[in-house]
């Protein structure tokens, strides 16, 4: 199996070339197991995920407000912790695999809870220490997946294990689907499946992931062998603290990649507010509801590894800054008036290729200007800006659709995300990339 040599040379625009004759790595051994983890973790987080808008609207009758609240907590009180897990993945030196394993199995923990919260203060309780394990474990499991794959290829990993993920996410919908209908009380058979099926992810990540930077499987690169990355060879052996991983902001490229990433992030209206729109657009029936984050979930699997090599070959900003302008597309469909049999599948299809040409693609250029000491910290640098934004856009677009409506509330989050879009143009990375 071959492994890409340390010539491979990043350009302007994000794209990693290999050497001149050479083939492509292959996908390493860790990337697939932890995207195994990854897709059996997502049937159970987001078979929670399909009904947690209806749960906490139709049934406990959370106005749009607190159901922002709720939902800005879910996607972004893990930005607190994320710097926190990638130091500890970093500090350790071989630590990645038992932070991300902490975080798996907090979130695990999280699910039965659900059972017992019944109101807003508990519920939000639940979701902040769920999304605290999902903040441990994020930036680790990026930072394995960086580690074992060589330059010109990060992009195929990300995709990849992306694409494993969102298998998972298809599934989930479609089982939490399938447990209400078969079930009297149904969100709680789906809450309890879910923690069966979290538990069985982290036991898959315990025995079949492996605990160190490197050597993580056959075909994957030795640290200091013919696979190191020639961002890492050169990098200065700076102790992992928390103040190098702030101090890694100084590097131009991934101070603009950070800064793109919060902008956009404050344009991003969360998935659960998509679906709660469509299911007003169309009239969709309660029952059918959970069945919505499938479309975007089939969209992510089937562009999730293409978008991943095209940004390999053409730049990842170009794919990064694509996939907004599919997002903003999927906006302004649901503002028209169109009320055709097809606006369901090409809003999930353009939301669906957001995801996929954004989500690995972020992490795998961002790992371009991190060295390997602070890989993980590093990625949690952006990562954390990015839930922020996150959290604070479920807010306010939760307050502005309790006060004006949910046209006027998309249509702000329309224009915004246009000028941020607009704006990152202007901050694209103009050196190749060196760490």
């Amino acid at each position: 199996m071959y492994v890409a040599d340390s010539r491979a040379v990043a350009s302007a625009d994000g794209a990693v070339r290999p050497p001149a004759g050479r083939r492509r790595a292959a996908v390493a051994p860790t990337v697939l197991a932890l995207g195994t983890v990854s897709l059996v973790t997502d049937v159970s987080s987001e078979m929670v995920t399909a009904v947690m808008p209806l749960y906490l609207v139709a049934g406990l009758g959370l106005s749009p407000l607190g159901f922002g609240l709720l939902d800005g907590i879910y996607n972004g009180f893990s930005a607190l912790v994320r710097l926190v897990g990638g130091h500890l993945a970093d500090r350790g030196g071989g630590r990645h695999k038992w932070v991300a394993g902490c975080g798996y199995a907090l979130s695990a923990a999280c699910k039965p809870l659900l059972l017992v919260a019944h109101s807003l203060p508990p519920i939000g309780l639940v979701l902040a220490a769920d999304r605290t394990g999902k903040g441990l474990r994020t930036a680790p499991r990026d930072a394995l997946i960086s580690l074992a794959s060589t330059p010109e290829s990060r992009g195929r990993a990300f995709g990849v294990h992306r694409a494993m993920d969102t298998a998972g996410a298809l599934l989930g919908p479609l089982a939490a689907f399938l447990v209400l209908r078969a079930t009297v009380d149904g969100y709680d058979a789906v809450f309890t499946v879910s923690f069966c099926v979290a538990v069985l992810g982290v036991l898959v990540l315990v025995l079949f992931v492996p605990g160190g930077r490197r050597g993580g499987g056959p075909g994957e690169p030795a640290r200091g062998g013919p696979g190191e990355p020639a961002t890492t060879s050169a990098a200065p052996a700076e102790r992992p603290t928390l103040r190098a991983a702030v101090r890694l902001l100084r590097r131009r490229d991934l101070r603009r990649i950070t800064v793109c990433a919060l902008l956009l992030g404050l344009a991003t209206v969360s998935d659960s507010f998509v679906y709660l729109l469509l299911q007003r657009r169309l009239g969709v029936p309660d029952r059918w509801f959970a069945l919505l984050p499938l479309g975007t979930a089939a969209a992510f699997l089937l562009l999730a590894v293409p978008l991943g090599r095209l940004a390999d070959r053409v730049g990842r900003w170009t794919v990064f800054l694509a996939g907004h302008g599919a997002l903003l597309l999927a906006y302004g469909l649901l503002l028209t008036s169109w009320h055709g049999t097809a606006l369901p599948y090409a809003v999930l299809a353009l939301h669906g290729g957001f995801y996929a040409a954004t989500d690995g693609v972020l992490m795998a250029a961002a790992s371009d200007g991190v060295p390997e000491a602070l890989r993980s910290s590093g990625l949690a640098v952006v990562q954390t800006g990015q839930a922020l934004a996150r959290f604070a856009c479920s807010l306010l677009f939760g307050a502005a659709w309790t006060a004006w409506g949910d046209r006027t509330a998309l249509a702000g989050a329309a224009v915004a995300l246009a000028a941020c879009a607009a704006f990152s143009l202007t901050l694209r990375p103009k050196e190749p990339v060196t760490a």
